[in-house]
């Protein structure tokens, strides 16, 4: 029976780097996973529009609920490193741009982790060949006092979706902040 316990022990110890639990570190932490192929290796894009929450123009941000597409579009476009095409059919990815005001939790209490949630960006990417998400991003808005401040936080976090492509791509665009 102790001898069964220790080839159990042994093979269980075995499976898991360096003996990680047999020196009491814990698991080791895995290298990233990799990202989908076709996003590296796509030319062509589709922007899809998946518009706006209600309520969220023109105030806290001023303009209407296609200021978010308009402004990614106009980013992509400078960023260059993607062809940006007129209809999915002729596009290898589509980058599908929503704003969202999700409800959450409206209590002051912070103290288990919740947290009232902030507007934000998210950016699904699909490979249009398939229609499968390949990936998704988002970015919260930061909240603001005043209307300039809402208009500048929600150009700012615009801008870092663009940059968070551009991680995810290998690829960031120049000249953005």
């Amino acid at each position: 029976m102790i001898r069964i316990r220790l080839v159990c022990a042994a093979l269980v110890l075995s499976g898991f780097p360096s003996g990680a639990f047999a020196s009491g570190q814990g698991p080791v932490t895995p290298g990233a996973a990799p990202v989908p192929a076709l996003l590296v290796s796509a030319k062509k894009v589709f922007i899809s529009n998946a518009g706006a929450d209600s309520g969220l123009f023109p105030h806290p941000f001023s303009g209407d609920p296609d200021r978010a597409y308009n402004q990614f579009y106009a980013d992509m476009s400078s960023w260059g490193r993607y062809q940006l095409v007129s209809t999915p059919g002729e596009a290898d990815l589509v980058f599908e741009l929503q704003l969202t005001a999700p409800n959450g939790p409206q209590n002051a209490n912070k103290q288990n982790g919740a947290s009232d949630p902030l507007p934000m960006f998210r950016l699904v990417i699909y490979d249009r060949a398939t229609r499968y998400i390949l990936w998704a991003l988002t970015e919260s808005i930061d909240a603001a006092l005043v209307q300039k401040t809402h208009d500048h936080n929600f150009d700012q976090a615009l801008a870092e979706l663009v940059l968070d492509a551009g991680r995810l791509t290998k690829s960031p665009p120049s000249g953005m902040h």
